[in-house]
């Protein structure tokens, strides 16, 4: 294995996922900033999820296949950039444009991250993609983390010029970086995607996972204001703390198949991980900071208990055409990222926290009520591919 190259590439996923969650624990003092609603914040990270949901399907055409350390390259390069932007932004305009740009760089950099990780070690390519999955996780726990504490003590322009010159650190690593392949995305086509969502174990999954992040999506990106509206002195940092639940994601995500072998089967594990998913978002109508921060670690084993397991379902279903279910299955996961940035922040402006867990809990009902009904289906998925 060539260790060397999977430092660099761990290294570069937790800065660019440290990138991508930094406003979350930030957005109320954003808000404040730049005199804007907590919808418009929203979108500093909606448009990242935006972008990694098309990306599957629009980056095959435009990209075709290209080296992955050019893109890698050149990608990190623009990021460095527009975080500078970031922290001298005075203006919602400039501060979103800028969110825009990085977040048509960052699919960009996970797929040739993703590629190369895949090439290091191709006789345990499952064990690297464990390690993909961990150093994501782990880069979204740091980012949310450090942000509120650096915000906290320096400011909030600190924390984009820190994510800068951890992503110029990254680009001096990158330079070194002694192993390359082409990167070769997925060409999508309607005739191909309309076959995968006829089979109902697809459009079942995907419906599941849309649902799944719409919800964690939604919660996270809007406890920063639910810790204002009931703590209104809350520190950034302290914020930022809540999201170290994220990191059980680690763990859960490599213990996946003991969980699998656990429940006696994928399907029943799924809907097992569902109950305690929804039981635990249940707790958050809560107004005491410690159970909340308890809660955030149990909601985050249920979320990805589905997550991890849902994957691997979706990538073992059919034998053919894995590149194109497997971002079939990425592009519905940020969609409803996406969207769960931004639609339960125009739901808890209006009608408050209470009736938003209410809605997120009977989409989450409906959607493991479907996934139980159906769950016969899933026994041949492994036949007839």
């Amino acid at each position: 294995m060539n260790k060397n190259a999977l430092y660099i590439i761990i290294y570069n996923i937790i800065v660019v996922l440290s990138v991508m969650y930094a406003t979350q624990p930030l957005q109320p003092l954003l808000s404040d900033e730049f005199n804007i609603s907590i919808v418009e914040s929203s979108l500093f990270t909606a448009v990242i999820m935006f972008w990694l949901a098309v990306a599957p399907i629009v980056y095959g055409y435009i990209l075709e296949s290209i080296s992955a350390k050019k893109m890698l390259s050149i990608s990190s390069v623009i990021l460095f950039f527009t975080n500078l932007v970031l922290g001298f932004s005075n203006s919602f305009e400039m501060f979103l444009f800028a969110r825009c740009l990085e977040g048509l760089t960052v699919p960009a950099i996970l797929t040739s991250s993703m590629t190369i990780l895949a090439n290091i070690d191709k006789k345990n390519i499952q064990y690297n993609m464990s390690i993909y999955v961990a150093s994501t996780v782990f880069g979204a726990l740091v980012g949310r983390v450090m942000s509120g504490y650096i915000a906290s003590e320096f400011g909030w322009r600190a924390v984009f010029f820190t994510l800068s010159i951890a992503l110029l650190l990254g680009l001096v690593f990158i330079r070194k970086l002694n192993l390359d392949v082409a990167t070769k995305m997925t060409k999508a086509n309607i005739k191909d995607i309309m076959e995968i969502l006829r089979d109902k174990r697809f459009s079942l999954i995907y419906l599941l996972m849309f649902t799944v992040f719409f919800v964690f999506a939604g919660l996270l990106n809007l406890i920063p204001f639910r810790m204002k509206e009931l703590f209104g002195d809350v520190s950034e940092f302290t914020i930022g703390l809540l999201y170290l639940g994220y990191g059980s994601g680690v763990v859960v995500a490599l213990l996946s198949r003991k969980i699998i072998k656990f429940f006696g089967s994928e399907i029943t594990a799924i809907l097992a991980g569902g109950v305690f998913y929804i039981l635990m978002a249940i707790f958050f109508a809560a107004e005491n900071l410690t159970f909340i921060f308890i809660m955030m670690f149990l909601l985050c084993i249920g979320m990805f208990t589905v997550h991890s397991i849902a994957t691997g379902m979706a990538n073992s279903m059919k034998e053919s055409q894995k590149g194109l279910t497997s971002g079939m299955y990425l592009s519905f996961y940020y969609i409803g990222g996406a969207l769960g940035s931004v639609i339960p922040s125009i739901i808890y402006s209006h009608f408050g926290w209470n009736i938003l867990l209410g809605v997120f809990i009977l989409a989450l009902i409906f959607v493991f009520t479907l996934v139980y009904f159906n769950r016969h289906i899933f026994v041949l998925e492994k036949k007839g591919d």
